[in-house]
């Protein structure tokens, strides 16, 4: 009887001992969280609410990093292709964004009223109109920033514009915009910060897009010959309607932010495309 409890217990321990342990693998930091991270996480943005300067923000029409301090994103990236473009109509409906944490300040429809700055889109209306959702989505004051008149309706609508045209013409889109500095001048002259201080007027304003013919697997297919164009403007109102003017490398954006763009691009790929500056059309 000891000899067969011996057994069964050395049975029991081989057992037990065999058994495998079931490993949860990590999910990986360089994961896409989004189509409109593809190319990347520029700051490093996380959802941890310790870390309000940079606030990763995820939603189905785009990404962003925001700053709680500012009152506006860091960066916005967001992914255009046909599918996203439709007949919704524009729905200027201005508000709040409800997403933010709990007792952080919540930028409001009017807070730029009689600032003499425009509500600039970061993802422009017109690049989300496949619904009404959609549409809607882009007039979050979180996808915001005081942007001087002329700069949004003139040299930034410019842009926009021709980003769409490129899109209509067979190609899909990367494109990631931001801002950096304090101070900008609009209809109402130089300020440093609007909404009784609480929203800060940047001093530049930047996007990179990343073109590429309609496909899959999109960064294997960024190649030496991928276009990217580069624009980095000042925020006055004085500023050239010809966003070409104003084209630099990724790398002189990279250095005035701290940002690393593109990279989940291969290493290789990604420096020289980051070094080029752009002299394709503009229109």
């Amino acid at each position: 009887m000891r000899k067969l409890l011996y057994i069964s217990t050395l049975v029991w321990l081989t057992v037990a001992g065999c058994k495998e342990t079931e490993v949860v693998p990590k999910q990986s930091q360089d994961l896409p969280l989004s189509e409109h991270l593809t190319l990347g996480n520029p700051s490093n943005a996380t959802t941890d609410e310790s870390n309000f300067n940079n606030f990763l923000m995820e939603k189905p029409q785009y990404a962003l990093s925001y700053s709680r301090d500012r009152g506006t994103p860091n960066w916005v990236s967001w992914h255009l292709t046909q599918d996203w473009i439709g007949s919704a109509a524009r729905q200027d409906d201005f508000r709040p964004d409800n997403t933010l944490p709990t007792g952080w300040y919540r930028v409001t429809a009017s807070s730029y009223t009689g600032s003499g700055f425009d509500r600039g889109h970061n993802t422009p209306s017109a690049d989300r109109t496949k619904s009404v959702a959609d549409n809607s989505a882009t007039f979050l004051m979180t996808n915001m920033l005081p942007q001087a008149p002329n700069n949004n309706q003139q040299t930034w609508a410019r842009l926009e514009d021709y980003t769409r045209d490129l899109v209509q013409a067979g190609n899909e889109v990367y494109v990631i915009m931001g801002n950096y500095g304090t101070g900008g001048t609009g209809s109402n002259g130089t300020k440093s910060t609007i909404d009784n201080g609480r929203v800060t007027v940047p001093s530049q304003i930047w996007k990179v897009i990343l073109v590429l013919p309609m496909g899959n697997d999109d960064t294997n297919r960024v190649t030496t010959s991928t276009r990217v164009i580069a624009v980095n403007t000042p925020n006055i109102n004085t500023i050239n309607s010809s966003w070409g003017i104003y084209r630099t490398s990724v790398d002189e954006i990279e250095k005035a932010t701290g940002y690393d763009l593109l990279s989940r691009l291969p290493d290789d790929i990604e420096a020289f495309l980051e070094s080029k500056v752009d002299t394709g059309p503009t229109q």
